[in-house]
């Protein structure tokens, strides 16, 4: 399923690299922890989060996440949206917090049991 798809269903809104929003993802990782983001998440990601930093966007780019939604309403450094458009990486966010979003995004990728 690409970016646009899981935006349009969770009325999510775009604040980065809009067009980049035909990214495959493939799975998902919610974590606030760099280190831990970086040790266990994978490529085609979409990396949950209430981090802001431009920080958030190396670790994405580094681990080529398909992207990365921040909860609770949480807008990200105005850095970190230059850094994302460069890299380009998609920044949404979403006021939903981390459990309800990750949920939805679970069950949207069809990885319901």
């Amino acid at each position: 399923m690409d970016i646009e798809t899981i935006a349009k269903k969770l009325n999510l809104e775009v604040r980065s690299a809009s067009d980049r929003l035909k990214n495959n993802v493939t799975g998902g990782y919610t974590g606030d922890l760099l280190s831990d983001v970086m040790a266990n998440s994978h490529e085609g990601d979409i990396w949950i989060t209430r981090q802001v930093h431009q920080n958030i966007v190396a670790v994405a780019t580094l681990k080529e996440h398909a992207g990365i939604i921040l909860v609770n309403s949480c807008e990200p450094a105005r850095d970190t949206l230059e850094k994302a458009n460069q890299e380009k990486i998609p920044i949404m966010v979403s006021s939903l917090p981390a459990f309800e979003l990750t949920g939805a995004i679970y069950n949207l990728l069809g990885k319901k049991d």
